[in-house]
């Protein structure tokens, strides 16, 4: 007990690693946002456009009849209508690992082409339903992961020879103004918003997440090094000029692709 006339002790401050969640614990804190994830993602207006716009450079032709697609971290669903906009005849697997923000998703109408998985993008190779995928796509995904290497390679070897990976993401230009402009936007808008809905913990760890990840640079060098190849990438236009990218790559087949793994076989 606490002597009288001795205040009580101060609560625990909140430890360290909330400002980076990772694993189960962040899946839970999506599980938490999920229902008013979809509200903050309305205050930025082109936030849809540009999933297209990025969905749109993986250039799967024939509008994707007879593709196979996986949409990494498909959240709410958002990530999915841009693939499926970009290609509405595909077979489309949407996996994410909270199934809060799953259930979101699946409350919305789809087509039979398009199904959704509950599983962590670490285990995509079981998640996966067999075969090979003729492309990729992975919105604000791989800044939190504790090891984005492990699943580019896993993702690569789930792709055909030839098939595209299309990373959509927080990755900064490396020129000091896009850092500032992404702190700046961070602490009067995002994490404001994100604590009046509760979720403060989830919002700041998603803004320091982004001034920790790669450069585009950095990140497409970190794809090269994964094994994909004609690795480029594009900004998007308007204020997150120099802040959101899309950067695309290859994934080689046979020979191409036991030579980008220094020669152990696929």
């Amino acid at each position: 007990m606490t002597p009288a006339g001795t205040p009580p002790p101060a609560p625990p401050s909140a430890p360290h690693h909330a400002e980076r969640l990772c694993g189960e614990e962040l899946s839970a804190a999506f599980d938490h946002a999920a229902r008013g994830y979809d509200r903050l993602v309305a205050v930025n207006p082109g936030y849809h456009a540009q999933l297209r716009r990025s969905a749109r450079r993986l250039r799967l032709p024939g509008a994707g009849a007879k593709l196979r697609l996986l949409d990494l971290g498909c959240g709410t669903g958002a990530s999915t209508a841009a693939l499926l906009r970009a290609a509405p005849l595909a077979a489309i697997t949407a996996v994410d690992a909270s199934a809060g923000m799953l259930a979101r998703a699946r409350a919305r109408g789809w087509p039979p082409n398009v199904r959704f998985v509950h599983a962590p993008v670490e285990r995509i190779a079981e998640a996966a339903d067999g075969g090979r995928y003729d492309a990729a796509f992975a919105a604000y995904l791989f800044r939190n992961l504790r090891d984005p290497d492990a699943v580019l390679a896993a993702v690569r070897d789930l792709l055909r020879s030839g098939g595209r990976l299309a990373v959509h993401e927080y990755t900064l230009s490396g020129r000091p103004s896009a850092r500032l402009v992404w702190q700046l936007v961070h602490r009067a808008v995002v994490l404001p918003l994100g604590t009046l809905m509760g979720d403060r913990a989830l919002y700041r760890h998603l803004g320091n997440s982004v001034a920790r990840f790669d450069t585009v640079d950095a990140f497409a060098a970190r794809m090269r090094r994964a094994g994909f190849d004609r690795v480029r990438t594009a900004p998007m236009p308007g204020w997150q000029t120099g802040i959101v990218h899309t950067v695309v790559g290859r994934a080689p087949g046979g020979a191409e692709h036991r030579r980008a793994r220094g020669g152990t076989p696929g």
